[in-house]
């Protein structure tokens, strides 16, 4: 009986010491358990919602917005007699314990004004820079978030000589411009260049083809650690009256632009350089003059930020195919469209590369963006599959395409994230390497 009062004491303090461990690890296995199945859920989302898409119906999402989990440790100890018949009066320890969990979900659908911001707003061209930095197959990201690529026609260039500047290479006017149209930097462009838009759509063939050629190049030129891409800069100027600066003034206005003072005319002119849109090129950006940027800025709408500049110059990788354009990204309702219509409506199909376009790695040139397998039964060797409209929706991760459609994937999932919030501009030169 004394050897029992004097192990009761250290028998609580193992309860207890047992219960203070067993709180981490409980921790940890619901964080894990919840994190992975907040993922797979986001991911079966996205599944579900392409086989929505491919029998036109509404697409809709919920997002998990928090995760509150309570747990309950409890410790319990006590005696019993001993069976031990009417002789001996010997006690016998009782310990016991539990652990509970009540977790409570918030769960919100994505309706209203964030549906229109989230799903049917086209990708800033920031965004797409950020996905660069990732280091994602230049051709599948393009292949995925582009809506359309615009060429300029390069044949049949001239020379005008203009005084005090290089010359330029330009088409012959094409159309002419009043006074008025001759103001806008966009019309003056498409005076002098021929612009074609070339869509990326399987039932457009001439549009689909090109299209495909285009990003094939550009992931050429990837492969060989060739490809840059950085916002634009370019160089903006205004001259203003002396009399109108006073000397406050004019010691603000040198905090943030470089200022010229003009004599004879009595004038200052202020300029500074200024972050423009995303330019992918296969030469370093940094060699551009002011006046090829500003070129270069007018390819596109100013007011459209999802453009993105590219300029492929003859003396550089790829150089033999030369090309100059932008691509219109979408938004990510329109990726699901794509991508469901790929199914049945709009089928993929392969498309050779340019003669003039180097060698792609490992000949990397699948004909989906993201093979999806669609079957009437059960998908088996998959991690993620999903049932919906009577049939079984699976991403393909067997074959030879199969590293392809993970990242394909992987870089859809990204992007349904990337619609949460903008992304803002970073001035950072890349190299884009796979």
């Amino acid at each position: 009986m004394k050897q029992l009062i004097y192990r009761l004491p250290l028998c609580v303090l193992l309860i207890f010491t047992l219960s203070s461990c067993l709180s981490p690890i409980t921790l940890n296995r619901a964080v894990m358990a919840y994190d992975e199945a907040v993922v797979n859920a986001d991911a079966k989302q996205l599944l579900v919602n392409i086989a929505r898409a491919r029998h036109h119906q509404p697409l809709h999402f919920t997002r998990v917005s928090a995760i509150a989990a309570t747990f309950d440790f409890r410790a319990n100890a006590g005696a019993t007699p001993a069976l031990t018949g009417n002789q001996g009066g010997m006690l016998v320890p009782i310990f016991g314990g539990s652990v509970s969990e009540n977790p409570t979900f918030s769960i919100d659908p994505i309706a209203g004004e964030e549906f229109t911001q989230r799903l049917l707003t086209p990708f800033s061209q920031h965004k797409l820079t950020l996905l660069l930095r990732q280091h994602f197959d230049v051709d599948l990201m393009l292949r995925m978030l582009v809506q359309e690529v615009t060429l300029q026609n390069s044949e049949q260039p001239i020379t005008l000589n203009t005084e005090g500047r290089d010359s330029h290479r330009r088409f012959p006017p094409a159309i002419q411009l009043t006074e008025e149209q001759e103001q806008h930097p966009r019309l003056r462009q498409q005076r002098y260049f021929q612009e074609i838009t070339y869509y990326n759509s399987p039932s457009d063939s001439d549009g689909y083809e090109m299209f495909r050629r285009v990003v094939l190049h550009l992931s050429a030129i990837q492969d060989q650690k060739q490809l840059y891409a950085e916002p634009l800069t370019f160089e903006r100027s205004w001259t203003i009256p002396a009399s109108a600066v006073s000397a406050e003034g004019f010691q603000s206005l040198q905090k943030e632009f470089t200022v010229r003072y003009n004599q004879e005319e009595g004038t200052y002119t202020l300029s500074k350089q200024v972050l423009g849109p995303v330019l992918i090129t296969n030469y370093d950006p940094d060699t551009l003059r002011f006046d090829e940027a500003e070129d270069l800025y007018d390819l596109i709408n100013p007011g459209m930020d999802n453009d993105v500049i590219f300029d492929i110059r003859p003396g550089y990788i790829g150089g033999e195919w030369p090309l100059r354009g932008f691509f219109r990204l979408r938004s990510f309702h329109a990726i699901l469209n794509f991508l469901s219509h790929s199914l049945e409506e709009e089928p993929e199909y392969h498309v050779e590369k340019d003669p003039r376009t180097p060698p792609v790695a490992r000949d990397e040139n699948p004909i989906n963006t993201m093979k999806i397998f669609v079957s009437n039964k059960p998908i088996t060797n998959t991690e993620l599959s999903v049932r919906s409209h009577g049939q079984y929706y699976a991403i393909n991760t067997e074959g030879p395409d199969a590293h392809w459609n993970q990242n394909a994937f992987q870089l859809l999932y990204i992007l349904f994230q990337l619609t949460v919030t903008d992304a803002k501009s970073v001035a950072l030169p890349i190299t884009i390497a796979k």
